[in-house]
């Protein structure tokens, strides 16, 4: 299914499932292993950052789930759109903002997501042609930085990843953020360290229960 849309598509797609899960790992098993626990928690929408070992293959392999909405992260060039692009990779995210990568995405029809974080940096990564803008870093207060940007912004579609937890990502998303994605705080660092993957699947699905219960 995922495989099949177009760009607005996917952007589309990607505010109805709201939440992503963000693995960034040194160890390319570890992370199939973590990603296939926050799946089955209920994860529909996953990221593997080009950081990680193996990442193209990963997201070829969890690209086959029909289900999946599945993206790249710390994309920093068109090489690395076109790559991930051709591995299944339906989103594109980036921890700057670069036109070059804007552009391959849009040619390759899928969505853009740049790092921005002030204001100024978010409309020009728009008008670049950025689907989405990720905030990055994490500011101190991330609710009121949402309230306050899309105060004079309100059609910006703001997706922050850094700083996102169970406790804040709904007032996030109430606050008007497109969605929202989970690094540290799913795949928490001793978890990873332990191999239990049984606590990030209850994890996932304590997010999903707490986002299917603000939407009700």
């Amino acid at each position: 299914m995922a495989g099949d849309m177009d760009k607005q598509g996917i952007v589309d797609e990607i505010g109805l499932r709201r939440v992503s899960a963000i693995i960034r790992t040194n160890d390319a098993d570890l992370a199939r292993k973590a990603m296939q626990a926050a799946v089955q928690g209920g994860f529909r929408m996953v990221e593997f950052t080009l950081t990680t070992p193996k990442a193209l293959d990963l997201i070829e392999e969890f690209a086959r789930d029909r289900d999946l909405l599945v993206g790249a992260g710390t994309v920093l060039s068109s090489q690395d759109a076109r790559q991930a692009v051709s591995a299944g990779a339906r989103f594109l995210v980036s921890p700057v903002t670069d036109e070059e990568m804007i552009e391959a995405a849009d040619e390759l029809g899928v969505a853009s997501i740049p790092g921005t974080f002030t204001p100024t940096e978010m409309v020009i990564a728009e008008r670049l042609g950025a689907d989405l803008v990720k905030i990055f870093p994490a500011p101190a207060d991330l609710v009121r930085f949402v309230t306050q940007i899309r105060g004079p912004l309100p059609h910006l579609k703001l997706f922050p990843t850094a700083g996102i937890d169970s406790d804040n990502f709904i007032p996030v998303l109430q606050a008007g953020a497109y969605g929202a994605g989970f690094v540290s705080s799913l795949f928490v660092p001793s978890d990873l360290a332990k191999r239990d993957f049984d606590a990030i699947e209850a994890r996932a699905v304590a997010i999903h229960n707490r986002l299917h219960g603000a939407s009700q």
